[in-house]
């Protein structure tokens, strides 16, 4: 039953992302623009590379054959800290970002697949197949090293082309104080998700 579960969590994610790829390649398709340059806008979202992040952790866990990437992935760390990125992923968009569109069709199914849906589920198959009590307060400062990866890579490309993958990071419209000061401030969350995810780590292996 386990495995059936995660097998459905794993598709859901995949699909998410197989359709929002679509979207953005047909877009750049039907403009005449560069496919390649479609793909790396593609991955140049935290939201698709925390959900990819999150089904290769979820494929990795029904694939029966070991491997090097399969014992990294599923590591309780490493898994954790994917946990609490797709955690910021639903609440920024909730918060951040849900009021500034109206998605329909195809695109409506893929927001909610990468906003809402996967970041609930993966939580769920964190807190039920991930093995608990290895975390500690030091393995977060190593977590925020992805999102402060990514927000400087995220600046230098917005420098680069003049678009930004967020408005609330969107230099050209805010200016750097206002963005480093809304960086901050999703940092800070990161910070408190992580430690929340820490605490309930330790109290579920003491249960």
């Amino acid at each position: 039953m386990k495995r059936w579960c995660i097998t459905a969590v794993a598709l859901a994610g995949w699909v998410g992302l197989a359709i929002q790829q679509y979207l953005i390649l047909h877009s750049r398709w039907a403009t005449g623009a560069s496919l390649l340059g479609g793909l790396i806008s593609f991955f140049s979202f935290f939201t698709v590379l925390t959900n990819t992040l999150a089904v290769v952790v979820l494929s990795y866990a029904l694939v029966q054959r070991d491997s090097a990437a399969k014992r990294f992935f599923l590591m309780p760390v490493v898994s954790s800290a994917i946990a609490v990125s797709i955690m910021v992923v639903g609440l920024a968009y909730s918060l951040l970002l849900r009021h500034l569109w109206q998605p329909e069709g195809f695109q409506f199914i893929a927001d909610e697949l990468l906003h809402d849906v996967m970041p609930v589920l993966f939580v769920v198959y964190w807190w039920c197949c991930v093995p608990k009590g290895a975390l500690r307060i030091r393995h977060i400062g190593l977590w925020v090293i992805y999102p402060l990866v990514y927000f400087a890579y995220a600046l230098w490309r917005g420098d680069a082309l003049g678009q930004y993958q967020y408005p609330f990071i969107d230099v050209g419209t805010l200016g750097y104080p206002q963005v480093f000061i809304n960086a901050s401030g999703i940092l800070a969350g990161f910070v408190l998700i992580a430690l929340v995810v820490v605490g309930v780590d330790r109290l579920s292996k003491r249960a």
